[in-house]
């Protein structure tokens, strides 16, 4: 995964699997290669100078570029849409996962990509995931501590709790985790009702995460560098939402949901 994805890499490696979700469709002359239709969701809330940087670097590929606001008061959504076409979805209920869920439910396309507004996150790293998911990966996941990739947004204190939680959920749940509570993530929209991601907070990242490995789908670390916000401070709190993401990661581990009973999952 260190090896940078280009388009026709994407199609090169979709040519050589026909079992692909999205990638195959049948016409009146045999079967013709589509790409999946990716829809990029970003939660906001008052990003307006941080936009200008971010929209026009999401790759013109993408199917959709969902804004899901916040009631935003510094003109977000009016500077969104000048800059790329864009589907605006307010918020019903605050908080990052309210937000993405609500973009989840609003997404059309074959592939969910989470973007922040801040500008940590590379919109040109999206490929990556893509790749990773037409690879044939249900979830891709965002790790700032594999090879290739790197942070100048955390400091020792949070990386220190991102190392215990990632702990915790490697002993809990398996698997060879290096980075948990990081929200660049993309997945098969099919998998949205599995995943049913029913919080508020800045634990749905996690809640994606555990949910995931629970219903058994294969989820692939891909590189990821986090830049420093570029304008604006994080709404992220490390002792609340720490203390939010532990509890999400205990509760998801002893209480089973009833798909999981109707199912027979662990």
């Amino acid at each position: 995964m260190n090896t940078p994805f280009n388009f026709e890499t994407l199609k090169s490696m979709a040519e050589q699997s026909r079992s692909l979700p999205g990638v195959w469709t049948a016409t009146a002359s045999g079967e013709r290669f589509v790409l999946p239709r990716v829809s990029f969701v970003i939660p906001t809330l008052n990003e307006a100078k941080n936009l200008p940087w971010l929209l026009p670097r999401v790759p013109a590929w993408a199917h959709e570029i969902i804004i899901v606001d916040g009631r935003s008061t510094d003109g977000t959504v009016e500077i969104a849409r000048k800059l790329r076409d864009v589907k605006v979805v307010m918020e019903t209920r605050s908080g990052k996962g309210a937000a993405l869920n609500a973009g989840f439910g609003a997404a059309t396309g074959d592939i969910i990509v989470m973007l922040d507004a801040d500008g940590s996150m590379a919109p040109e790293e999206s490929i990556l995931f893509v790749g990773a998911l037409m690879a044939g990966a249900d979830v891709a996941k965002g790790s700032r501590f594999v090879q290739s990739a790197g942070t100048d947004d955390m400091s020792y204190f949070r990386m220190f709790g991102n190392w215990g939680l990632t702990q915790i959920v490697r002993l809990l749940y398996g698997g060879a985790w290096t980075d948990l509570c990081y929200g660049y993530m993309a997945f098969w929209t099919k998998h949205v009702p599995t995943l049913n991601c029913d919080c508020d907070g800045f634990e749905i990242e996690t809640l994606i995460n555990v949910r995931a490995m629970k219903a058994r789908l294969r989820i692939v670390e891909v590189p990821s560098f986090e830049a420093s916000r570029i304008v604006g401070l994080s709404n992220l709190r490390a002792i609340p939402d720490g203390w939010r993401v532990l509890k999400t990661i205990v509760r998801e581990r002893l209480v089973p949901r009833k798909s999981e009973i109707a199912y027979g999952h662990p």
